[in-house]
């Protein structure tokens, strides 16, 4: 627009009129001019105000929500990897916890039969060198261990070292058919020969085919030459069968042994032999079973009347018997009672 008289003109009414509006707005009651004016601007252009509205909104709230959602997901996933390390974490004491309680146990059983051994973890189960009951140990000859070493765990006889290398060694298990142990019984110190059969109790032979055995006797290593395989006093197994002896010149019994072979877990290579047969100082404790509790029953006993003695006693307020001859009868057959 030109800077003329007219337009100069113009600007001046139209900023009157600004200014008397303003006033009426100000001084107007419940109701102004100015009002209307915004009802039918509101009216004009509330729809379209609605309508963009309702483009843009959605568009908003989409882009919060996959913000949230992404906040949500890290959260869900943070929360998953903390329960995955809980667990793990858990899981891990769970097995230390065990692993420390295998150890105990065997070490008090080292101690009791004085044998110096070398821990080692089972590291693999399966067949190895031909030989169908075996495990594979975490330690070698780098650990000072030799072909032929006595192998136990907190229980009793594990079987022998086959083989050796360096940072691992092979264990053939007690109950393998080609295992065999010398045997002796606890007190009666008959010797024998145990066999592995599998999942099955140990077959031992007997020497002596006319020995005294029993279930529930109790066999441990006889021991050899040099200690190799085999150290005296590790505990075996319990009988559980005897064969009939029927004459023959050895007996066949069968052993429970006190090893589970599928659950090995820590076990110790007897390195350094004992300087004395332990004898049966290793086997466990059998006093160390709890005793059963004794039952006590009372009985009472009734007189020849049905009742119990002393029931048909008349005593008056004076407190001596009553004079009729059932209350003193019965009253003589109490006292003499309880004399």
């Amino acid at each position: 627009m030109r800077d003329t008289r007219e337009s100069r003109l113009l600007l001046v009414l139209l900023i009157a009129i600004a200014f008397a509006l303003i006033t009426v707005d100000i001084r107007g009651g419940e109701e102004s001019p100015v009002d209307g004016a915004r009802h039918a601007a509101a009216t004009v252009f509330g729809p379209v105000e609605n309508g963009m509205a309702a483009a843009v909104n959605p568009v908003g709230n989409a882009i919060g929500a996959v913000r949230d959602s992404g906040e949500r997901h890290d959260r869900i996933a943070a929360l998953e990897r903390e329960n995955t390390e809980l667990k793990t974490r858990l899981g891990s004491d769970d097995r230390n916890a065990s692993k420390i309680r295998q150890l105990d146990s065997m070490l008090k059983k080292s101690g009791a039969g004085q044998y110096g051994i070398k821990a080692a973890e089972v590291i693999a189960i399966g067949s190895a060198q031909g030989f169908s009951w075996t495990v594979t140990i975490d330690a070698g000859s780098n650990d000072g261990l030799k072909r032929d070493m006595t192998v136990l765990n907190g229980d009793g006889l594990v079987g022998r070292v086959t083989t050796v290398g360096p940072h691992t060694a092979t264990v053939l298990l007690a109950n393998d058919p080609d295992f065999t142990v010398g045997t002796r019984m606890e007190k009666t110190d008959e010797l024998g020969f145990a066999t592995g059969q599998g999942d099955r109790p140990l077959a031992v032979q007997l020497l002596n085919g006319k020995a005294k055995v029993k279930k529930g006797d109790r066999l441990v290593t006889f021991g050899s030459s040099r200690d190799k395989p085999f150290v005296p006093g590790v505990p075996v197994g319990e009988v559980v069968r005897v064969d009939p002896s029927g004459g023959d010149l050895t007996r066949t019994v069968y052993v429970r042994p006190y090893v589970g072979f599928t659950k090995l877990d820590i076990v110790g290579i007897v390195v350094e032999a004992p300087r004395k047969d332990p004898r049966d100082t290793v086997l466990p404790d059998r006093s160390a079973k709890p005793k059963p509790t004794p039952t006590v029953t009372v009985t009472v006993t009734p007189s020849a009347n049905g009742r119990p003695p002393g029931a048909d006693t008349d005593t008056d307020t004076t407190g001596t018997t009553g004079t009729d001859n059932t209350g003193s009868d019965t009253g003589d057959n109490a006292a003499d009672e309880q004399e």
